[in-house]
């Protein structure tokens, strides 16, 4: 199976917010223990591999980066695996509506 992606590709990304011990203090000793960890889907902003060090772009338009983890995720409530045609609905969506408004 290829493990590559192209720009604008739907992909998770990882990436530690914190390591374990900076977390605040008033967070229970058990948590303090493991790293603040944050996955993000969202669009590849250029082609990548897995494991690689990437940037993407959410729906919303939020440029976050981390490690490429999965491409064409599946979201686990079931649904089933995304429709690559629909996933840049909304961001096509707000672009009308903004020159809409001007």
């Amino acid at each position: 199976m290829d493990q590559t992606a192209k720009k604008n590709t739907w992909v998770e990304i990882h990436r530690i917010v914190l390591e374990r011990g900076e977390r605040a203090p008033q967070v229970p000793a058990d948590t303090q223990q493991v790293a603040l960890q944050m996955k993000v889907k969202g669009f590849l902003a250029r082609d990548a591999a897995i494991g690689e060090e990437v940037e993407v772009i959410t729906p919303v338009g939020r440029r976050i980066s981390g490690t490429l983890t999965a491409i064409n995720p599946a979201y686990d409530h079931r649904f089933g695996a995304p429709i690559a045609e629909l996933s840049p609905i909304g961001g096509e969506l707000r672009e009308i509506l903004m020159a809409r408004s001007r």
